[in-house]
């Protein structure tokens, strides 16, 4: 499946900004499943300033900085993206979770996808007791990774309440946790704090998912949004394999990847610091497509990012 993304972040502020900073990480990049044909970003103002690297992990990051007076701050991510992943394994096939534990203990890798950078409390997902006897019940004695994990997913999907007003950005975990319900970024913490409780790799992934309409409904656009999930290794033979514990679904051809990192703190889409006064509204619009560009045509940033 070939996506067409549309990424609109606008900030307005009741006072003049005298200047910002920002770090953005809003572009896909190549990984195994996912190959990025075109991607853009325009910044309006124009940054007096921008870098681009890519982080320990693999993730794009832009850093921009804007140094004359500005009442309004757009940001627009265009991206145009083949997903194809492979088939998830059938999960009786799959080692005993102890054994990947064992595995990720034992690994003397240091690279950016080794399972020694995610068995451990990272700033926003620390040890938490209840969070890892929640996931123990679904790690009985012998039982293949990928089948507790399966039904640890299903679990929080069920027993969890999807309410955009429960949490917000900086709610810690354990609040989350307590009152059994947030959004997708509260979701993946839990999972991730109950997985590391156990000794078991677990890290954080933030991007797009494809969103269906009900039926007989048109597709609205604007009405898709990021999304985070959470990435498992299962031992030397498959790797990494993605939960989206919102969903209660492995990771397919409907999940766009932006990021990988430990945290949400490691993959946030913007961050930075203004030099203002005054309150700011923030408005943020995503549209996730199947492409529907012919072969020739010109290409989403060339055409739309002027």
């Amino acid at each position: 499946m070939i996506y067409d993304i549309r990424h609109v972040t606008t900030y307005r502020y009741d006072a003049p900004v005298a200047a910002t900073r920002c770090t953005l990480r809003l572009l896909p990049g190549d990984e195994e499943g996912q190959r990025v044909f075109d991607s853009g970003l325009e910044v309006s103002p124009s940054p007096a300033t921008r870098t681009d690297r890519t982080d320990f992990f693999g993730t794009r990051v832009i850093n921009v900085t804007l140094d004359a007076p500005h009442r309004e701050l757009r940001i627009t991510a265009l991206s145009r993206v083949e997903v194809e992943r492979s088939a998830a394994p059938a999960a009786a096939l799959t080692p005993h979770w102890e054994d990947v534990r064992q595995a990720a203990f034992s690994s003397d890798s240091l690279g950016p996808r080794a399972p020694a950078h995610f068995l451990f409390p990272s700033r926003l997902v620390p040890l938490h007791g209840p969070a890892t006897a929640y996931a123990a019940e679904s790690f009985r004695k012998e039982r293949p990774v990928v089948e507790a994990a399966t039904e640890l997913m299903q679990r929080i999907r069920d027993d969890f309440k999807y309410d955009p007003k429960a949490t917000a950005v900086s709610t810690p975990l354990s609040e989350a946790f307590a009152t059994r319900g947030g959004v997708c970024q509260d979701f993946a913490h839990i999972m991730i704090a109950g997985l590391r409780g156990l000794g078991l790799p677990a890290a954080y992934v933030s991007g797009y998912i494809r969103t269906l309409p009900p039926p007989g409904k048109p597709r609205l656009v604007g009405a898709d949004a990021s999304h985070a999930w959470v990435s498992l290794w299962c031992g030397d033979v498959f790797g990494w394999l993605d939960f989206d514990p919102t969903n209660a679904a492995l990771a397919g051809n409907d999940h766009i990847v932006i990021a990988r990192g430990r945290d949400y703190a490691d993959v946030s889409p913007i961050d930075g610091v203004i030099l203002a006064s005054g309150s700011q509204k923030l408005s943020v619009s995503v549209d996730v497509a199947p492409s529907q560009r012919m072969q020739g045509d010109p290409p989403p940033i060339a055409r739309e990012l002027v």
